[in-house]
């Protein structure tokens, strides 16, 4: 067992000036977007509490900017880090010196982070190397492999141990925190901010749904399989495996409409066009707009999936859920039955898909009463601790 370096425990964050909070809340790819957003909120909402300071680092560029306008939020600092083809090393280099420039800059309070990826690592460091408290929305999620999912689970660790709040969406994770000898004060289940975000945006977009019934009007089929993919694990043989599974389940079930919006990576890009291209009810679309991904996956029977959030999302909207990983850092769906497991077993997926189908076909497939997950109240419970509430 492992001992936190780092064992201050708040009941509050303290202020370094004034009567209000001052958090840097940094993000840089899509995914943290949706889910610092109900956070971003709830400070907002709290104006006389807390003052927070939003970075956006520009992990991942259109996608970010897409989330940032539909929940309205305007970062106070655009570092605009992306570059074509850029490598981790490069990433996490730049990444460091311009957090740590923000912080020199703005003498926050502390720093928040969500999730598992670069910026959340090397934001974490920058706080560190200030002595900034650190702030870990969906903190304590475990594999127990550096492989898996890579590097997500290794900027994890590198955050957690830096941590001084650790907001656990479930009991598992808060386990998991223990566990590595982080103590008890310092944790907090919260519940995850991405069903906080999901509430919010389903009710939008069924309010909306004559627009993407337009501009998909596949989705409105009977039967419905939505895919992601996007896992640096399975770039090559593991994608050609999926697409192959893919193409095996167009033919035997062509009353099915499979949906895939395809990642920008070129990695995902070549190889799922030149194998899935011309197959008439498989239709690779652009990356969607996040209410527009809500309502796909709102519409979907089975979700095909190697994204973390949505193993998060889609349970909440009665959708079955196949994972496209041999391990998951989200194993509660698992074991509450709403997920699976599938890696990128060629076979495996075909025979999962095609019984889920068949189950929905005769009515038997089972819907959602409460996710594991959340029920929308965490970014409000994450700002009542950071103020001391």
């Amino acid at each position: 067992m492992t001992k936190s370096p780092e064992t201050t425990q708040f009941s509050a964050i303290p202020r370094r000036s004034g009567d209000r909070l001052r958090p840097l809340i940094v993000f840089g790819t899509r995914p943290e977007a949706i889910k610092m957003s109900p956070l971003i909120l709830e400070c907002t909402r709290r104006s006389d509490e807390i003052d927070p300071l939003i970075c956006s680092t520009g992990q991942h560029r259109e996608m970010l900017d897409q989330v940032l306008g539909y929940f309205s939020i305007q970062p106070t600092i655009d570092l605009g880090l992306m570059q074509p083809g850029q490598t981790l090393s490069g990433l996490t280099a730049r990444c460091l010196t311009a957090v740590d420039a923000v912080i020199q800059e703005q003498q926050p309070d502390c720093v928040v982070v969500q999730g598992d990826t670069t910026t959340v690592m090397v934001s974490a460091m920058a706080a560190f190397y200030h002595r900034l408290p650190v702030v870990h929305v969906e903190a304590g999620l475990r594999t127990g492999d550096l492989s898996a999912p890579w590097p997500e689970e290794f900027n994890r660790r590198v955050a957690g141990i830096v941590t001084h709040m650790h907001c656990a969406p479930t009991q598992r994770s808060c386990d998991a925190l223990l566990a590595e000898g982080v103590p008890q004060q310092n944790i907090r289940v919260t519940g995850n901010t991405v069903i906080d975000a999901l509430l919010i945006a389903v009710e939008k977009e069924r309010a909306n749904a004559a627009r993407w019934q337009e501009k998909y009007p596949q989705a409105m089929a009977e039967s419905v399989v939505l895919i992601t993919g996007h896992r640096r694990e399975n770039f090559g043989g593991g994608l050609a495996e999926i697409c192959s599974a893919l193409v095996e389940l167009a033919t035997s079930h062509p009353e099915t409409q499979f949906i895939y919006p395809v990642h920008l990576n070129p990695n995902v890009q070549g190889p799922v066009h030149e194998q899935l291209g011309s197959i008439a009810n498989i239709h690779l679309v652009p990356p969607a707009d996040y209410p527009e991904f809500v309502w796909l996956m709102d519409r979907a029977n089975v979700v095909l999936t190697d994204s973390g959030g949505v193993q998060e999302e889609a349970p909440s909207l009665g959708s079955a859920v196949l994972v496209t990983r041999e391990k998951t850092e989200r194993p509660e769906a698992v074991d509450a039955g709403l997920a699976e497991l599938v890696g990128t077993n060629r076979e495996l997926i075909v025979r999962r898909v095609s019984e889920l189908l068949a189950q929905h076909a005769g009515g038997t497939g089972a819907k959602v009463i409460e996710n594991p997950y959340g029920d929308g109240h965490a970014a409000k419970r994450i700002v009542d601790w950071m103020v001391g509430v």
